[in-house]
């Protein structure tokens, strides 16, 4: 099985900007921004969709989240900033690989999508 782009990023096959790195998870700076902020929380270990993640996987889980508020401390987000996990095809999922988007630095709209 060929690797997703993620883990390709993570393995230093392709640039990125990254902003934190730590044995569980990376964070970049997304390449096509949909905020002034726009973060992408990235667990290393690979779990392609949230409907797929299982019990093992929870502790990976809990970490994006207290990493997505390390972030948000980080860059002095106290205004607010939402996380975004899309899953499967109607929700715009890009790449098989969850993870976590935190955007921030404009207002945000309610519904979103």
């Amino acid at each position: 099985m060929s690797k997703t782009l993620f883990e390709r990023i993570i393995d230093r096959e392709i640039p990125a900007k990254i902003e934190h790195e730590d044995e569980r998870c990376i964070v970049i700076h997304d390449i096509q921004p949909q905020a002034p902020v726009h973060l992408l929380i990235i667990p290393k270990r690979l779990i392609r969709r949230l409907d797929e993640a299982t019990a093992a996987e929870e502790t990976d889980l809990g970490h994006l989240l207290l990493v997505a508020g390390e972030m948000a401390r980080k860059l002095k987000l106290a205004n607010g900033f939402r996380l975004v996990v899309n899953n499967g095809a109607d929700a715009c999922e890009s790449v098989p690989h969850l993870h976590v988007h935190l955007l921030a630095k404009r207002q945000m709209g309610w519904p979103p999508g």
